[in-house]
């Protein structure tokens, strides 16, 4: 139990920009179920092994010591002196998941490279450090994505997944102690690709200062974290929660319940964020503006397409920007379905009627839907397909804000985060769609569902992509779900619902809806002309 000196210090520390909801701290029952929710997690395995972390910190070592050569040997080409080539310095800092220490055994790290002013990501860094690690022998799966958001290349470095991004900040000389807190000299005189490449430990490090218990936050985080995965909602790229995202939530209902324990917080989490009303935002903190620098920060009084965000999630680092900005108002829906149903089986817990494990029931996506879109990525080899698949991945969610727009979001959508691919077809992968008219709606007030318009833009949009190369082919079809079998090789896929109970989770009759998707899709394939 958290004693009254504790609470008042608690309460004299106001974390976010609220005063919490409750100061309460932690019964008896509250601490047996959050010994037994930990205890659930080390069975499933979700702490990595000793030897495994002591891998990942001599892999961060060994980058570390290839972006030092790196940077050196660019100055070196560039005509510096050699004591400008014998102080050439680069740093390598970690963020997301690892940063902050909830990575999962497997998971891939997130690092970023920050070096002098002049050495560039377009030449040096996308061009010359790609050759480099593209010869070396604990590099495999090396693709590179420029054009992203965040610019980033990604690799795989002895078996672990690598996603490195570049920074080059205004100085000569990158100090090894840099500090990146203040934004007034690390961002000085940095494009805004930088300045979001720079945020990701920025972002990091600020969620573990405004929590009030970084153990608690770190517990609730990788629980919530193994339960969006499950329920198939963790998946950024697809619409849904990221690990930015999730950590930003959680770390919110931290500050609302500052003396609460795991098992408390992540009933509180569902408690919240079932009654939260979209689009107001989530915030740790206040937004800073600099007028100095002139980032643009979210501010939809000011900026138009903030006003358009559906599940506005504000990182806590200038220039503060909404992190969930492909969420759309269908996968907003899904995620608003799944906080429902997991708020529903916490307070079972609450009240001893269930175990944790009801909790984590994986989503049966091919069994919830009646109809599908399947979106065919095909390539000539494999390293195109590595390329390729991300790109189409990237630019799935206009497909599905193009289909919402032109149906009134009367047909909505839910993306599968996984791809998968078949033994049967070389270079080859599918994503896949899920496919419900609108609750609510009467099947005679439904017009047939016209995405003719919705499927050629996307492909123009895909298809506008600077690495195309001939062979990579993009293919979508409207499929049914007693199809998906011959498409997709599930082994194992449990054939339960959510609840543990076999049944049919879409009412609606599948003869209409089938109907009024194929009218215009059926037997047509879209690929490219």
């Amino acid at each position: 139990m958290v004693s009254e000196e504790d609470s008042t210090q608690s309460a004299m520390k106001q974390y976010g920009t609220t005063e919490p909801i409750s100061l309460a701290g932690p019964t008896d029952g509250d601490n047996k179920r959050s010994l037994e929710l930990e205890n659930f997690m080390v069975e499933c395995g979700l702490y990595e092994r000793k030897e495994e972390a002591i891998k990942r910190e001599e892999i961060i070592s060994d980058i570390t010591n290839i972006v030092k050569s790196w940077v050196k040997e660019v100055t070196r080409q560039k005509g510096y002196t050699n004591q400008t080539v014998e102080a050439a310095n680069a740093i390598l800092l970690t963020f997301g998941s690892y940063r902050l220490g909830v990575h999962s055994p497997g998971g891939d790290i997130d690092a970023l490279c920050i070096g002098p002013h002049y050495v560039d990501r377009e030449i040096d860094f996308f061009i010359t450090l790609h050759g480099i690690l593209a010869c070396m022998e604990q590099v495999s799966q090396l693709q590179l994505i420029p054009d992203a958001y965040v610019p980033v290349m990604k690799f795989k470095f002895r078996g672990i997944s690598i996603d490195l991004l570049y920074a080059s900040i205004s100085r000569m000389v990158v100090p090894q102690d840099l500090d990146i807190s203040q934004a007034s000299s690390i961002l000085h005189n940095v494009d805004e690709s930088t300045a979001r490449s720079l945020n990701g430990c920025r972002v990091a490090d600020q969620i573990l200062k405004l929590v009030p218990n970084v153990e608690n936050f770190q517990k609730t985080l990788r629980c919530l974290k193994f339960w969006a995965k499950k329920r198939g909602i963790y998946s950024n790229v697809s619409g849904f929660l990221g690990g930015v995202n999730l950590a930003i939530l959680v770390a919110r209902v931290c500050q609302l319940y500052p003396n609460a324990v795991p098992s408390m917080l992540v009933s509180r989490f569902f408690r919240v964020y079932t009654q939260w009303r979209w689009p107001n935002p989530v915030m740790l903190c206040a937004i800073e503006e600099d007028v100095e620098l002139g980032f643009p920060v979210w501010d939809p009084r000011k900026n138009p397409r903030d006003r358009t965000h559906q599940m506005p999630i504000i990182t806590p680092a200038y220039p503060c920007m909404n992190s969930s900005y492909n969420v759309s108002a269908s996968t907003l829906r899904v995620m608003t379905e799944q906080f429902e149903k997991s708020n529903m089986i916490c307070e079972d817990i609450e009240l001893n009627k269930r175990h944790w494990s009801c909790l984590f029931r994986p989503f049966d996506f091919f069994r919830t839907y009646k109809n599908y879109l399947k979106v065919d990525v095909v390539a000539s080899n494999s390293k195109d397909l590595i390329a390729w698949k991300g790109w189409v991945e990237s630019r799935l969610r206009q497909l599905i804000l193009k289909i919402e727009r032109d149906t009134s979001g009367t047909l909505q959508c839910h993306p599968c985060p996984n791809d998968y691919s078949s033994k049967s077809k070389q270079c080859h992968c599918a994503c896949y769609i899920g496919l419900k008219r609108k609750e609510g709606t009467r099947t005679e007030q439904v017009k047939p569902f016209d995405i003719r318009a919705a499927v050629e833009e996307f492909k123009e949009l895909v298809y506008m992509c600077v690495m195309w190369r001939p062979g990579m082919d993009l293919n979508i079809a409207h499929i049914r779900r007693k199809q998906i079998h011959s498409h997709v090789v599930l082994p194992n896929y449990p054939n339960v619902s959510f609840d543990g109970v076999k049944r049919e989770m879409i009412s609606e009759d599948d003869s209409s809806m089938k109907k009024r998707i194929c009218i215009l899709l059926e037997s047509q394939v879209y690929g490219k002309t």
